[in-house]
């Protein structure tokens, strides 16, 4: 097998994970918010490179189609859409988590740290 077709076929394998990972998601009823160790390295190892990749062809896309949004209007929403949907998505949740968005509790628990070093 050539490096060509490798290449092929890792190409397609990883637009077929990219189509049904957000089907995936989708089918989840429960949001666990406190994920177990397997979730955080499934996240850290496949569910982030992927988002990162998603990222990055966003923005690409995104320029491509920047002459056109601009005539349009819709640059804005276009750049929304295309580049950081998937960056919140990757890089503004808590490993193994599948809300984006910060969850404060880091912020919390530090606090709390900081007010029993204060009474102490």
């Amino acid at each position: 097998m050539t490096i060509r077709a490798r290449a092929r076929r890792a190409l397609a394998v990883l637009l077929i994970g990219c189509l049904l990972l957000p089907q995936a998601l989708v089918a989840q009823e429960a949001i666990d918010e406190s994920p177990n160790e397997f979730a955080m390295v499934g996240d850290l190892l496949v569910a982030r490179p992927i988002g990162a990749v998603m990222t990055v062809a966003g923005a690409a896309v995104w320029l491509v189609s920047l002459p056109f949004t601009l005539l349009a209007g819709h640059a804005g929403e276009a750049a929304g859409t295309l580049i950081l949907g998937p960056a919140e998505a990757t890089f503004m949740r808590c490993l193994g988590c599948r809300n984006p968005g910060y969850t404060g509790k880091d912020i919390q628990r530090n606090k709390e740290l900081k007010a029993e070093a204060d009474d102490s």
